[in-house]
């Protein structure tokens, strides 16, 4: 089942990379073809638009999987593992009661735009709005999957905070855990001879 779940990732990966990689090429090629041959790509801007939405929604899953998103967690660190499973099986419920909220919303909105055309492609408006049911399927699974290992006691005390205050820490965080060594308290006074 893992080996399906990274699969599945890798290919949210790859399509986030394509989406960028296909907005470059439409954005600086309309620049270019107007600047210099006073011509453009008629259908530049909408699908400039269709593939960022993509790669917002498909990247902030990613993020979600990977606890990439930034957060505030001066309080959360502080609390005893009690009051740390608390806070994130709250914080759980209600993020699984939003995206209920966004699956139904964009399900209802694909279903109405499905056959609406946009102006210059003429490809399906469903398709602008059915990210938003791909996202919220895909969180979905992600924020039940970790209820479960927190409910069922599969969370290590540091892996239940899934936010970090700054890059530094976590790629501080990430370095003690490469290390084996345990993960100091956030506030605490650094090993001497160690910059934090």
């Amino acid at each position: 089942m893992q080996v399906l779940v990274d699969a599945y990732f890798r290919v949210l990966k790859l399509l986030t990379v394509l989406c960028l990689a296909a907005m470059v090429v439409l954005v600086f090629g309309n620049v270019v073809l107007r600047y210099a041959f006073n011509s453009g790509i008629t259908v530049s801007e909408e699908l400039s638009r269709f593939f960022f939405i993509w790669m917002t929604f498909l990247g902030a899953a990613i993020g979600l999987r990977e606890h990439a998103h930034l957060g505030v967690d001066t309080l959360v660190r502080r609390l005893p593992a009690a009051g740390k499973k608390s806070l994130l099986v709250i914080g759980h419920l209600l993020m699984l009661y939003i995206t209920f909220l966004m699956l139904k919303g964009s399900w209802v909105q694909t279903l109405i735009n499905r056959d609406v055309q946009a102006p210059a492609t003429g490809l399906s408006m469903g398709l602008f709005y059915g990210i938003g049911v791909v996202f919220s399927l895909t969180t979905g699974g992600i924020l039940l999957v970790e209820l479960y290992r927190v409910l069922t006691g599969r969370l290590t005390e540091h892996e239940l905070v899934m936010v970090v205050d700054s890059e530094e820490q976590a790629e501080f965080d990430d370095l003690h855990k490469d290390l084996g060594t345990p993960v100091p308290p956030a506030g605490a006074a650094a090993a001497p001879g160690h910059k934090s």
